[in-house]
């Protein structure tokens, strides 16, 4: 009776929008009560309130590679929780911050060693953001103000991230608030050249050339910093074409422009390296991290910085504030702790190769959906892939919602954003989880039309 009594609670609550749902259709969601409470989670799988058991195609939000509860970061947790629960990282420090901070330089690409901690992917956008103003400043170069994002580029929800960020929807409510001085690139996406492309596409790389045009309409002396995903994942996993990134660097170096990677998604393994910029061949002077460096468990995000940038703040006097920035959770002991037991899961277990084998079976079995006909689009690369539908006549979004909800109901957790499915299941998956994964998808398809 006590459950009845809590699950009819639940209900009455999200009916009457109590809790004020983040990126939710809420009037949608409470006229049209589908179960969609989790309850509790392990290894690859939800449990949902209903008692459907479902497969986590996309880790979380990008971000529990490990799956969940995994009983040596349960065990990490409740050690430190009793150990040192929170410890100020202003003027003082723990050893968790400053080991994590030293293993995650190990893993960046060379001559990026130094760690600033933040508590999530917004939040690390912000802090490369003023690393990126502070650095310039420093060097006489205050007159380099300007941001450059690109064109369906999501890098948060903070004013910072949301202004170099090219996601429309995110940004037109909040025009008023916007960062002045920032300008975007084209985005690289065309599906007339690029459809069903596996791994990178060949087609596009010209694009890195829109940074000379905006160079050259603001005057290189003008501009801070690019910022980019290596693959741009929330807008629906678009692939950078071959030699995309390696242009941006060359143009950022000849013209005095710091180059941000924001590796929310990418870092920690999703590439099958590392970090994206490993994967690609392009090493940035600032990256953005989140995520997986925890696992989701305990939030926690930060950047990594060259040693020129780093040393270039050591200046002034020796009893000032290098940098003036940082939050209360910045470092914290229990997502040090977690970060921790991540990195040593990933590679005591080989997490990082496993995504490499793990990704031509995804792309097999991701492509053999090719032949439906209310599929416009599929790609790929890593441990992630995108599909796209074609919309509904006048009602855009309804073949993604129909699917998403079919997927509660049949074992499949999905992430859909209007028609598009994005895909970033666990490493932790196994060959055959990712096959029965798109053979129940073809199923779903199939019955929503």
């Amino acid at each position: 009776m006590a459950q009845d009594s809590e699950k009819a609670d639940l209900l009455r609550n999200e009916r009457e929008g109590v809790y004020w749902q983040p990126f939710t259709a809420n009037r949608l969601l409470r006229a049209n009560m589908e179960p969609r409470t989790l309850v509790s989670a392990k290894g690859a799988y939800y449990t949902t309130s209903e008692g459907n058991r479902v497969f986590d195609t996309l880790s979380g939000l990008w971000c529990t590679p490990l799956g969940h509860a995994h009983p040596r970061i349960v065990e990490a947790v409740r050690k430190q929780a009793e150990t040192l629960d929170f410890a100020p990282c202003f003027q003082l420090t723990h050893p968790g911050a400053i080991s994590l901070a030293e293993r995650i330089a190990d893993l960046a690409p060379q001559g990026m060693n130094h760690v600033f901690f933040a508590n999530s992917g917004s939040e690390a956008v912000d802090t490369a953001l003023k690393v990126a103003l502070g650095y310039h400043r420093i060097k006489g170069a205050g007159n380099r103000f300007r941001m450059i994002g690109r064109e369906r580029g999501y890098h948060g929800v903070g004013f910072g991230g949301m202004s170099v960020g090219g996601i429309v929807s995110n940004r037109k409510m909040f025009a008023a608030g916007m960062m002045p001085g920032v300008d975007h690139l084209r985005h690289t996406y065309e599906p007339q050249h690029m459809a069903f492309t596996r791994g990178q596409p060949t087609w596009g790389t010209h694009r890195a050339e829109d940074l000379v045009r905006l160079v050259t309409l603001h005057d290189a002396s003008t501009i801070a910093a690019v910022i980019v995903e290596p693959v741009q994942g929330s807008t629906g996993v678009i692939v950078p074409p071959v030699g995309y990134l390696q242009r941006l660097r060359e143009i950022c170096t000849a013209n005095g422009i710091l180059l941000i990677f924001d590796e929310v998604i990418t870092g920690f393994g999703r590439m099958g390296e590392n970090f994206g910029a490993q994967r690609f061949g392009v090493t940035p002077d600032i990256i953005t991290f989140a995520k997986a460096v925890t696992n989701g468990i305990v939030p926690m995000g930060g950047v990594i910085v060259t040693d020129e940038i780093y040393n270039t703040f050591m200046t002034g006097p020796e009893n000032a504030i290098e940098f003036c920035h940082g939050y209360t959770y910045s470092g914290h002991p229990m997502a040090a702790a977690v970060g921790h037991v991540v990195l040593d899961v990933m590679r005591e277990e080989g997490l990082v190769a496993r995504v490499r084998e793990l990704e031509p079976v995804l792309e097999d079995a991701i492509h053999s959906l090719k032949d439906l006909d209310v599929i416009a689009d599929i790609r790929n690369i890593g441990l992630t892939a995108g599909i796209d539908f074609k919309p509904v006549e006048g009602k855009p979004g309804a073949r993604g919602l129909a699917l998403f909800e079919a997927g509660l109901r049949n074992g499949l957790l999905l992430r859909c954003t209007g028609d598009t499915v994005s895909f970033g299941p666990p490493f932790i998956s196994t060959a055959q989880e990712l096959r029965d994964m798109v053979s129940t998808l073809r199923k779903l398809i199939t019955q929503v039309g």
